[in-house]
């Protein structure tokens, strides 16, 4: 079966998208059916727990270290001897306690590491550095 070339007809150069438009819609059919299934392929039996409210707020007391490495606690200064106890009476006065250590730049970290040891004595469980950003 050869085709023929008749001279009184043309040679028909369009593309017939008709059935690659057919073929697309019938995808998107399916893909738009198939697609909730697979999300729900799991099915989980969740908890049901009642609305809690929100969490205790934390006491928050920050302890400063300045350049010649001398300890205030808030805005009183302290010795090391001394903030442990003031640490520990802090710690069991309140529930959620948090200690936040400011340190100057210049101060060794042999001094920071000190006075984060006392803080674990005084049974501190969470300690937070401060630090400001450089922009």
């Amino acid at each position: 079966m050869a085709f023929q070339n008749n001279s009184n007809q043309e040679m028909m150069s369009e593309i017939n998208v008709t059935p690659l438009v057919d073929v697309m819609l019938v995808l998107l059919v399916v893909f738009i059916v198939t697609a909730p299934l697979l999300t729900q392929a799991v099915g989980v039996k969740l908890p049901k727990t009642v609305a809690t409210g929100a969490s205790a707020p934390t006491k928050q007391k920050t302890l400063s270290i300045d350049a010649k490495g001398e300890v205030r606690l808030g805005d009183i200064v302290v010795k090391d001897d001394e903030l442990q106890q003031q640490l520990t009476v802090l710690v069991e006065a309140q529930k959620n306690f948090e200690l936040h250590v400011h340190a100057d730049a210049t101060v060794p970290y042999g001094r920071v590491a000190q006075v984060m040891s006392i803080a674990q004595k005084a049974k501190v469980d969470k300690l937070s550095f401060m630090s400001i950003a450089d922009n």
